[in-house]
């Protein structure tokens, strides 16, 4: 393996003065500082008034209510600069953390300050209300210090020690925290880091560094293991990771060197490297030739990094339900372009599904896929239900406009404006059918009501009588069931199967009785992985005695997922992190 030289490290910083750092005591040097040796860091005694003792617990959220839009409103940028002073004044002077720690704390946890300065009452003397806020109110330092990591205001909370205050009170996390912008590591990197491997910041001197560089010694450059380490956190637990190490092997095997993996890699993926070596070997036992393999992995690396490998397994597992043998699949996957963003497998993946959910012919589909999968890999398209519905169209005749100009696809990529396309003859009949359908309802012919349905409704008048008698069936009224759609039409929208589903699940898996559909009969046009997923929560929260039992369909459904964060996750300190365990469990099915 061949081993790069270790890059030349530049100081980019100079200490304030001489008579400044022997003013103040001897910390960490900044994280900028690169060859640093031995790390020290000592508290300066701090006394506290009574008052500050009771408020020692608290953060700074709750030392009282948030700034309210009149507040910050009349916050500009030169006040804001006066309170970043402010807080660099108390964490560099007052509580004696270097200087760039303190600067970087100050100047990168802009939540942090926002609600600091939502405690001034005058904003045109900041510096010397928040110096007094300050004597009184001793913050919780790990809020700004966990934000300037990179971490999003809203997971801050669910990593806040519950017994410490004070950043000096954890050496080890300032110590390894250094070691790490010691290396190189920029610190708005850290915050991943420390959310995917927060054990690491236990470690004892200077084994984090040695645990770094041994990954330098599999012939990685410097500046590829930064990468690398910012990536893929977990590599840091542990010994040097075995399948990672593996991964390189096969790699080299086929004639990849070892830093071209660490350059594919994404800062905003996770990776899972047993997952990554599991598909890589997948793909050598399927008797390519190396030069073929080493070609598809160079031209386009997803095929092993997007999902750790999950998404080209699902891929294929898709066109193998079209009857395409292994061999053929390998050589369609050759021909698949290198998108500049998004990811070909995805829009492959995607388009296929498309074309199912269209009830597209077997054949035509595999037809397109050998004549037009430049455009099946490029484009990324809206969902199939949006594209019905903007173009006000029935399947059948979907499928008759791709199967004469696939290229017809890229006009209906996410982003683009989709217009209706003119009723047809058959279009016509359809929609007689639907209104003698809704006429027998008891829906008054060109009402709003009717066209408010007729707009909503895909399918013929006697697939939208099944889906209504389906709904009779399960035990609804029948007045109850017309009332339901004309408050929802898109509940006939559902095949009678999803339908059946749908109520046993609400019924069954739920614990809600069926009435309930009367009052919220929206719940049928969610999708299940919503459902799920938002009532995996509120379970969670109930259980915890954070949620009332039986709340409304609506109230857990009907909101945005930005509300249903501030409402119900938010509610509970481990909740953002339980919330995105039931996003990660439920997506992996």
């Amino acid at each position: 393996m061949t081993h790069f030289q270790k890059l030349k490290t530049q100081s980019i910083l100079k200490w304030v003065s001489s008579v400044f750092a022997e003013k103040h005591l001897k910390l960490l040097k900044p994280p900028n500082f690169h060859n640093i040796r031995t790390i020290h860091t000592a508290k300066i005694p701090f006394h506290y008034s009574d008052r500050a003792l009771h408020t020692a617990n608290a953060t700074v959220t709750e030392a009282g209510p948030a700034p309210g839009p009149q507040t910050m409103t009349k916050i500009t940028r030169a006040i804001r600069t006066r309170a970043q002073a402010a807080l660099l004044d108390y964490l560099h002077c007052t509580r004696g953390y270097q200087f760039t720690d303190a600067e970087n704390m100050s100047k990168n946890s802009p939540n942090f300050l926002h609600k600091l300065l939502g405690r001034v009452d005058n904003l045109q003397e900041v510096e010397q209300s928040l110096t007094r806020f300050f004597r009184y109110h001793p913050i919780n330092e790990f809020e700004p210090f966990l934000e300037s990591l990179g971490l999003d205001p809203s997971e801050v909370p669910s990593f806040l020690p519950r017994d410490l205050m004070f950043l000096i009170d954890d050496s080890l996390l300032l110590e390894n925290f250094h070691e790490l912008c010691n290396y190189g590591i920029p610190c708005n990197k850290i915050g991943k880091i420390y959310k995917e491997a927060a054990e690491i910041f236990g470690y004892e001197c200077r084994l984090l560094g040695l645990k770094i560089r041994a990954y330098e010694e599999l012939g990685l450059s410097k500046s590829n293991v930064i990468h690398l380490v910012a990536s893929s956190p977990s590599l840091l637990i542990g010994g040097v990771n075995r399948d990672f190490v593996k991964v390189l092997e096969e790699l080299e095997g086929l004639g990849i060197e070892n830093n071209w993996i660490c350059g594919c890699l994404s800062e905003k993926n996770s990776y899972n490297w047993s997952k990554i070596l599991i598909v890589l070997r997948f793909f050598t036992e399927m008797g390519q030739n190396q030069e073929e393999l080493r070609s598809l992995f160079v031209k386009n690396p997803e095929f092993l990094l997007e999902g750790s490998g999950k998404n080209s397994f699902l891929l294929i597992a898709v066109i193998l339900k079209l009857g395409i043998k292994m061999n053929e699949i390998m050589s369609l996957f050759s021909k698949l372009p290198r998108v500049q963003s998004g990811s070909s497998i995805r829009n492959l993946r995607q388009s296929l599904l498309f074309f199912l959910y269209s009830e597209m012919e077997v054949e035509e589909i595999v037809k397109i896929m050998h004549t037009h999968l430049h455009v099946l890999g490029s484009c990324s398209l809206k969902s199939p239900k949006s594209v019905l519905s903007n173009l006000n169209i029935g399947k059948k005749r979907l499928c008759g406009i791709i199967k004469e100009d696939p290229n017809q696809l890229r006009n209906w990529v996410l982003g683009s404006k989709v217009t209706p396309l003119p009723s047809s003859g058959e279009d016509q009949r359809s929609l007689t059918e639907r209104t003698a359908f809704l006429v027998n309802l008891g829906f008054v012919e060109n009402s709003n009501e009717m066209k408010k349905a007729l707009k909503v409704f895909r399918g013929k008048g006697d697939e939208l009588q099944e889906r209504f008698d389906c709904l009779v069936k399960v035990g609804l009224n029948r007045n109850d069931v017309s009332r339901m759609i004309k408050t929802a039409p898109q509940v006939l929208n559902q095949s009678r199967s999803v339908i059946e589903k749908k109520i046993d699940f609400l019924v069954n898996g739920l614990g809600y009785p069926l009435e309930s559909l009367v009052a919220f009969p929206a719940y049928m046009a969610y999708t299940m992985e919503r459902v799920k997923l938002r009532f995996s929560m509120y379970n969670w929260l109930k259980d915890e005695g954070m949620a009332r039992p039986m709340l409304a369909l609506s109230t857990i459904l009907a909101c945005s997922d930005k509300i249903f964060v501030r409402q119900f996750v938010s509610l509970h300190p481990e909740g953002p992190e339980v919330w995105k365990r039931f996003q990660t469990e439920l997506s992996s099915y």
